[in-house]
């Protein structure tokens, strides 16, 4: 039997909003790693990304991008880590540079005590 009217409706393609979440907050914090916030959006986008992984076992939608989101996440908090670590090196060898009179004065102290080390 044939019925007039009907058409084949293709399914639409499910989205995990966690997962998706988790690649924005990832992206984020890589973008502003280097002035050390980004590790703050990278450890929201690793939570986010964990929560997406989980409900990716459930539901079998947004698996790969809750795993870029976790892999951002994670790009994200130690390139953090290393702006963090480079900018405590940097303080603690030009300390003294900090009260300049002008800017060529603060570039010639800071070229010195790195040319120490």
């Amino acid at each position: 039997m044939h019925t007039l009217g009907t058409t084949a409706t293709r399914p639409t393609a499910a989205r995990s909003t966690p997962a998706t979440a988790a690649v924005v907050l990832g992206t984020l914090g890589l973008l502003t790693s280097f002035a050390v916030v980004g590790g703050l959006s990278g450890a929201a986008g690793l939570v986010t990304g964990t929560i997406a992984l989980r409900a990716s076992g459930r539901t079998g939608t947004g698996r790969g991008r809750a795993i870029v989101g976790l892999l951002l996440s994670l790009a994200a908090i130690a390139a953090s880590v290393l702006a963090a670590a480079f900018l405590a090196w940097y303080a603690n060898h030009t300390q003294e540079c900090y009260r300049p009179d002008d800017l060529h004065q603060y570039i010639d102290c800071v070229r010195r005590n790195l040319s120490q080390h």
